[in-house]
């Protein structure tokens, strides 16, 4: 792990036992706090797409929007954004994923892409994989490329990472929390 890596990951708070017992919850707003990490954070990932020409950065509801909203000013590609079922106004393309207990919904204007735009999609953090992968499958049926799938944060236990690159997937994160 490179030092803005290890200097990110530091800045991360983790809540024990939060939102139940026996869950270490990794809070981003510790990083988004700290104007010193988050410029670090931002040019991680700044610096890895940077002469790719890439078209979008698609960020995933909610905690997607901050960092891709950011990545995408500075890349100077569109923003578009992956939202929560119900909450796009437009003409929108669905796709459902499993969750621990249930399955849940994202969705994305049919008219986010163009076939072929090169995209990176980002969230702030990789779990189960289930959203991203709901996500992915949705700008593939668009027609984009999908450069990379990135975040901040790898939970590397839960399995999300592996089954994103078992779909053929590039994956980048600044850094991860293994067992911890």
């Amino acid at each position: 792990m490179d030092y803005f890596s290890e200097s990110i990951k530091k800045a991360i708070r983790t809540v024990p036992d939060w939102p139940k017992p026996g869950v270490s919850f990794r809070d981003i707003t510790t990083v988004l706090q700290d104007k010193t990490a988050f410029r670090k954070l931002i040019d991680a990932f700044v610096h890895r797409y940077h002469g790719q020409h890439i078209d979008a950065v698609a960020a995933v509801d909610a905690r997607g929007f901050i960092i891709g909203s950011a990545l995408a000013y500075e890349l100077n590609a569109s923003l578009v954004l992956v939202r929560k079922k119900g909450k796009l106004p437009f003409d929108t393309m669905v796709e459902d994923y499993e969750l621990e207990y249930g399955t849940a919904s994202v969705e994305l204007h049919k008219d986010a892409f163009k076939p072929g735009d090169k995209v990176v999609l980002v969230d702030d953090l990789i779990a189960t994989g289930g959203t991203m992968l709901a996500a992915t499958r949705l700008i593939r049926r668009i027609g984009a490329e999908i450069v990379e799938v990135a975040a901040m944060i790898d939970l590397p236990d839960l399995g999300g990472s592996r089954k994103l690159q078992e779909e053929g997937l590039q994956v980048y994160t600044v850094c991860s929390f293994d067992g911890e």
